[in-house]
């Protein structure tokens, strides 16, 4: 009490001081998931805007290029030029089937293009987790904490609302907290789900321009019989 007779004023800081240990627990484990949150939206978004970058010049790139031997040397973060040299190293002696050395080299890319998709969406799971998971578990520490309230009334042998407030209160900072977490998570999750989405479309338009170089190869007679 202070000390003019009022009850102490419930400050978030005063009711996780005053909370369970559970529940402090639960708090402590919310504030930590938003900030791995927030932690991810930063780096992901730079290194998402940093391949789709790439991406799109190396897409630029085969759509410039007038043949296979000018891409002598290029820098292919995406991996694709390394899949056609591969694919043209084991197909050897089978070159002049055009439409199947096309099909493998289709199959090759799409294979690429998961993983990209893989790679990209490590941290954005996680974030999907936190913002499944973070209302769940504001919840379970807002059920302790009443709980711990109706322990509390059991034990004072009193229903003032001055006894019982605090203990509710903290009980529902955790559900607040786990809101907190998990509204951003989720929006940031869809924002990055689409995004990656869009950078599979753009490795796709950097296989399909380079698949195109290939076809033209072939019809010159420059790759196969």
């Amino acid at each position: 009490m202070a000390a003019d007779g009022r009850p102490p004023a419930l400050t978030p800081w005063s009711m996780y001081q005053q909370a369970d240990w559970v529940v402090k627990a639960v708090m402590l484990g919310l504030l930590l998931a938003s900030l791995l949150t927030w932690a991810a939206l930063v780096a992901k978004s730079i290194e998402l805007r940093r391949v789709g970058t790439r991406l799109r010049a190396l897409a630029g790139r085969f759509e410039a290029t007038g043949s296979l031997a000018e891409l002598a040397g290029e820098q292919d973060p995406a991996g694709l030029i390394a899949e056609l040299r591969a694919e043209l190293a084991l197909s050897e002696g089978a070159l002049g089937d055009r439409e199947g050395l096309k099909e493998r080299l289709v199959s090759r890319f799409d294979r690429r293009e998961a993983a990209l998709a893989r790679r990209m969406g490590r941290s954005v799971a996680l974030i999907g987790t936190i913002g499944a998971t973070a209302p769940f578990v504001g919840l379970f520490g807002t059920v302790w904490g009443i709980m711990n309230s109706f322990v509390g009334i059991a034990r004072e042998q009193t229903t003032n609302l001055a006894v019982v407030a605090p203990g509710i209160a903290e009980a529902l900072l955790a559900t607040a907290l786990g809101l907190a977490a998990a509204i951003p998570a989720v929006v940031i999750y869809n924002h990055f789900a689409r995004r990656i989405a869009a950078l599979r479309g753009e490795l796709g338009d950097a296989a399909a321009a380079l698949l195109r170089l290939v076809s033209r190869e072939l019809s010159r007679g420059r790759l196969g019989a």
